[in-house]
């Protein structure tokens, strides 16, 4: 089976039902993921998670179908979620789908994989198997998803207030999830007795953009200030942020620069292109200056290097959790300094 994004949702209880395998992938990461917890919810017992990564299917493909038809120790169920990077699951994908015996759920979350890649290739046309492809949402779709976040929860938001919240966690779903759950829990607020957020309830839970929010550390990096680089760090650190989380915070904000610098081209003027995108509100306007002064340092061959710098993190990110917080600032070091250079 084949899913879009818009989809998804609205059949998450038919494929969790029907499917045994579950791939996601595309440039969404955070989607992927949010996908596959929505599925994990959904399976009538979802036992004991096996957590493996694409690194070590790679290196052992005959483990997934083992792990998939073993029991736990205690003979509960189980399910198994694999944190891969493009089509390293494939080998062990297709032995699995080989054998006889009945499997666990697998769910595989494949970072920097499409829709085109071997592994959503073998699996599309499958009616006991799931694909799907999630792309990152602009602000406008994202504060509408937010708002339905909360309705679900029980929160009447406001678009202002669902565009702020879309903002302070950098259009990253299970971020906003968790904003959403501590409006709800300080409202006291669930589906049958709704109460409505305003922007003082906000202050008491959420987190400040400008203090504990993802952007200052991006516009820190991705604009060379490479002094203020040490105490986004130590903050980072503090408050316990996922490194993979900061690092998709600033593929999305580089993302973000490709497409301007798409539109403006080499000799375009910058500066009307960010009033018209703040104007259309696909830029908010406290970010103008930052955005500006980013596409200035980030285009052209610049801005190649930098995707692919990003990618290559993430996969280390991946690949070896443990290290994942000091990699991350030795990456973002680099990063700081390449765009100090260019001013």
């Amino acid at each position: 089976m084949k899913a879009t994004q818009k989809d998804f949702r609205g059949q998450a209880q038919r494929f969790a039902r029907d499917a045994t395998v579950f791939f996601f992938c595309g440039p969404d990461e955070s989607g992927a993921a949010d996908a596959a917890q929505q599925i994990v919810a959904l399976l009538p017992d979802a036992g004991e998670r096996v957590e493996l990564t694409g690194a070590d299917l790679k290196r052992d493909p005959v483990r997934l179908g083992d792990e998939a038809r073993s029991t736990s120790l205690f003979g509960d169920k189980r399910h198994i979620y694999v944190r891969a990077n493009g089509d390293e699951a494939h080998d062990a994908v297709e032995i699995l789908l080989s054998g006889d015996a009945e499997a666990c759920p697998v769910l595989i979350v494949a970072t920097s994989a499409t829709d085109k890649s071997r592994t959503a290739k073998l699996l599309a046309n499958r009616p006991d198997a799931l694909m799907a492809m999630f792309y990152p949402p602009d602000m406008r779709q994202f504060s509408g998803t937010v708002r339905d976040l909360a309705d679900a929860a029980g929160v009447r938001l406001s678009g202002e207030l669902a565009e702020r919240i879309a903002r302070g966690v950098s259009l990253d779903l299970r971020l906003a999830q968790s904003e959403v759950t501590k409006l709800a829990l300080y409202l006291d607020a669930d589906p049958q007795s709704p109460r409505s957020a305003d922007a003082a309830a906000l202050d008491a839970v959420g987190a400040r953009t400008e203090e504990d929010g993802l952007s200052p550390i991006v516009n820190v990096v991705l604009g060379g200030e490479v002094t203020k680089l040490p105490r986004e760090l130590r903050r980072m650190r503090e408050l316990g942020l996922n490194p993979v989380g900061v690092l998709l915070a600033i593929e999305r904000r580089a993302a973000q620069l490709a497409a301007l610098a798409a539109k403006v081209g080499p000799r375009g003027d910058i500066d009307a292109l960010i009033e018209s995108e703040s104007a259309a509100r696909r830029i908010f306007w406290k970010d103008k200056r930052d955005i500006s002064t980013q596409l200035r340092k980030w285009r052209g061959p610049r801005l190649a290097r930098l995707v692919d710098r990003l990618i290559a993190l993430h996969r280390a990110l991946l690949g070896n959790s443990q290290q994942a917080e000091l990699l991350l600032a030795q990456g973002l070091s680099e990063i700081t300094r390449a765009a100090m250079k260019r001013n």
